[in-house]
């Protein structure tokens, strides 16, 4: 994995260390691990997507690229999907709130990882 992901990742980690202590203020133990699981479960489809993004990276054609980015980007809504399924069913004090806040905030800095990896390539 290269540095760009591992910055992402670790970037994301904090985020949704903050939120969970945030959210353990406002709604207790179980509002912060909500927000972990949230947040965990963007981080562990980052890693799937960087893991398929790494192993494609050989074949530097326009048409492979481009499918290898879609297949990374497929892996990784299938995994958070998974994850928080599973959380959804094995986690029965669930935060609904706290878990939406976890996932939203790491997955938006993995959009601003990406965007930051466009203006890199660009200069």
């Amino acid at each position: 994995m290269d540095q760009v992901f591992r910055r992402m990742i670790r970037m994301q980690f904090v985020v949704t260390l903050l939120v969970a202590v945030l959210a353990s203020g406002l709604a207790g133990a179980r509002g912060g691990l909500s927000a972990a699981a949230g947040g965990g479960a963007a981080i562990v489809g980052c890693l799937a997507a960087a893991w398929v993004v790494a192993r494609n990276k050989r074949n530097q054609d326009a048409g492979a690229v481009l499918v290898g980015l879609l297949k990374a980007e497929a892996i990784k809504i299938l995994v958070i999907a998974l994850v928080l399924w599973l959380v959804f069913k094995l986690y029965s004090g669930l935060v609904p709130l706290a878990l939406i806040g976890g996932l939203a905030a790491a997955a938006l800095l993995s959009g601003a990882a990406v965007f930051s990896i466009n203006e890199n390539n660009n200069n």
